[in-house]
Parts: structure tokens; C-alpha cells; sequence
């Protein structure tokens, strides 16, 4: 599908604004100033951008303890988010959800999750709620997705909400990104299945796709044509699995003994989705270099602004301590 230059522009400032998100985090990591875990998402950019750029604030996604790129894709505040992770009672969930628990209801986005699995039965949940809502005027859907890794296609909670979905016809997309590794263990060792994720959700009764995560044009594409068909009222759910890479570890301070020699270089030379966007978009003449050059100075300074009001943002205090515990409805 030929996107306009207005569209190509907007996916490119997304990907940047995510990876430079990502890789100021893994420099402000060890200044000991950000508490808790941290797993970043540089590499995967693709796939939240080409996912989130067909949704609306009607479709909801969960999801994991990788959460900042979707966080971003679907339109959360750059800066909010930041403030979050620096446990700021200015971030999104006033500092208490951090890196791992950042969500916008707003915007969609029911929550990252630290528990690898968890985000799956929430997305079927939210999806029944969107079927009960029924179709908007023009016969479609509100959609939720579960993005999940190739770890969480090995937990019960995730085949139980494929189970379900399938059983309720609820408007669910399940996105595996297969980056490989499981925390740290290669995917052809932990996933028992001589094809792909894909063939598992198959087996529950749901129609799949397959793409390449290093390729916007592919995620993009091929998400638009699995959007098409779980939007439509009787269809019932759908997965896809991209295949896709992670440039750092599973946690900031991973060692990443795991990986071959060499490894990590290869993938930032020939998988690199934002490389492979530009090469793409400035070989068919559809942006050139010098608007994608803009675009990265313009993710710079957005990035810059941001850590500089985090650090400056107020802190919780004690008498904070039992806001959003409890809920009145």
C-alpha cells in the first residue's frame, strides 16, 4: 500500500521518537537515578509503529514488560511517560506504575505488564467489552490487542485467551514479536513446534498472518489486512507473528552472554527497522535524506526536553501514598 508523504513522515517520527526514547534510557539507567527494571524496545520499532498507526483511541492494546515503544506508538505523552519512569507524581500514573506499569486509558493503552502472559487475557476482556459495545456507523469493530513475545507463547494464561477468544468470537489480535530470545534462551530451544508461533494460535481456531518485524512496509501492510478482517462483526479474533530483533538485552545490566560473537553488530547493520525505512522511503524518492535528518534532530530535542523536565518534576509524597489504591464506582 503507498503511503502519502504526510503518513510516511508520522511513521518515521515515531519509530526515531521510540528509539531515541529507548537508547537515552539505556545511558540514564546508570546514573542509578531511574529505580527498578528496565527492558527497552530499540529494534522492535517497527512493529508498534505498524500496528498502532491503523488504530483509533477506540481500539485498545495491553502490553508487556517491553512497553515503552507500544506506549509511544499508540500516543501517550512522551514526556508524561518519562516523568513516569523517573517516579515522578507528573508522569502518567503519578509515578507509581514506573517502566514496567505505564498505561493511558485515554489513549487506549490498558497497561505495559510485568508478568509475561498477563496482558493476553486482558485483551480478550477489553475485546468482549468492544463486541458488546457493537460496530460503529460504518459496520466495524473496536479492536483489542495483546502483544506478547515469543516467552509469553509458552504460558497458559496466553492459551487460555486464545481459547476464548476463539470461543466468544471477541475482536482480539494477538501480536507475537518473536525477537528470538526469551529472556535468554533462543527461541528454536524454548518454543516446542517444528513451524512457527503463528501455527500455535492457528490451532485454537483463529486465522494468522506472518511478516517480517524489521520492515514497516510489511507490518503495516499485512496488519491492515488482519485489522480488516477482526473488525469485521462474526470474524472472531486473529494473530500474527513478526519476526524481529532486540538490540539490548532482556533487562538494563543483561550481560547478554547468550548472544554470538558478532551478533548484536550484524543486527544493527542488516535488521535495523529505522535503516531499512530509510533506505526504502529515500531510494523510491518518497522522503529524502535531509527531511529524515530534520525528523531525528526533532526526536533528539523532544527526548532532551523530556529528561530535563523529569528531572526537574515534583517527587510523591507521603500523603500520596494511598491515592489510586481504591476506586468508587
Amino acid at each position: 500500500m503507498q503511503l502519502n508523504r504526510e503518513a510516511l513522515t508520522r511513521a518515521y517520527r515515531q519509530m526515531k521518537l521510540i528509539r531515541e526514547f529507548e537508547e537515552r534510557l539505556h545511558e540514564e539507567i546508570q546514573t542509578g537515578e531511574i529505580a527498578g527494571f528496565t527492558h527497552l524496545y530499540c529494534g522492535q520499532e517497527a512493529v508498534a509503529v505498524g500496528v498502532c498507526e491503523h488504530l483509533t483511541d477506540r481500539d485498545k492494546i495491553v502490553s508487556t514488560h517491553r512497553g515503552h515503544g507500544h506506549c509511544l506508538a499508540k500516543g501517550c505523552d512522551v514526556e508524561g511517560m518519562m516523568k513516569e519512569i523517573w517516579g515522578s507524581q507528573e508522569g502518567l500514573c503519578n509515578g507509581k506504575g514506573g517502566s514496567m506499569h505505564i498505561a493511558d486509558i485515554d489513549k487506549g493503552m490498558l497497561g505495559a505488564n510485568g508478568i509475561v502472559g498477563a496482558g493476553a487475557p486482558i485483551a480478550v476482556g477489553a475485546a468482549l467489552s468492544n463486541k458488546i459495545d457493537g460496530p460503529d456507523a460504518e459496520g466495524k469493530l473496536a479492536v483489542a490487542i495483546a502483544f506478547s513475545g515469543d516467552g509469553a507463547c509458552n504460558q497458559g494464561t496466553t492459551f487460555e485467551a486464545m481459547n476464548l477468544a476463539v470461543v466468544t468470537k471477541a475482536p482480539t489480535i494477538f501480536v507475537f514479536e518473536n525477537n528470538h530470545y526469551s529472556e535468554h534462551t533462543g527461541v528454536d530451544y524454548a518454543v516446542g513446534t517444528t513451524r512457527d508461533i503463528a501455527s500455535r494460535a492457528e490451532a485454537f481456531g483463529m486465522k494468522v498472518w506472518r511478516a517480517d518485524g524489521t520492515d514497516f512496509f510489511a507490518v503495516y501492510d499485512t496488519f491492515r489486512d488482519v485489522l480488516e478482517y477482526v473488525r469485521t462483526p462474526g470474524n472472531g479474533p486473529a494473530a500474527v507473528e513478526f519476526d524481529t530483533e532486540r538490540f539490548f538485552g532482556h533487562f538494563e545490566g543483561d550481560p547478554q552472554r547468550y548472544r554470538g560473537e558478532g551478533e548484536l553488530d550484524r543486527l544493527r547493520a542488516e535488521r535495523d527497522c529505522i535503516k531499512i525505512f530509510r533506505a526504502k522511503v529515500s531510494g523510491a524518492a518518497l522522503l529524502d535524506e535531509a527531511d529524515l535528518d530534520s525528523l531525528d534532530t526533532d526526536a533528539l530535542s523532544a527526548i532532551e526536553n523530556a529528561v530535563t523536565a523529569s528531572r526537574a518534576a515534583a517527587r510523591p509524597q507521603p500523603e500520596n501514598v494511598l491515592d489510586n489504591v481504591y476506586i468508587s464506582y
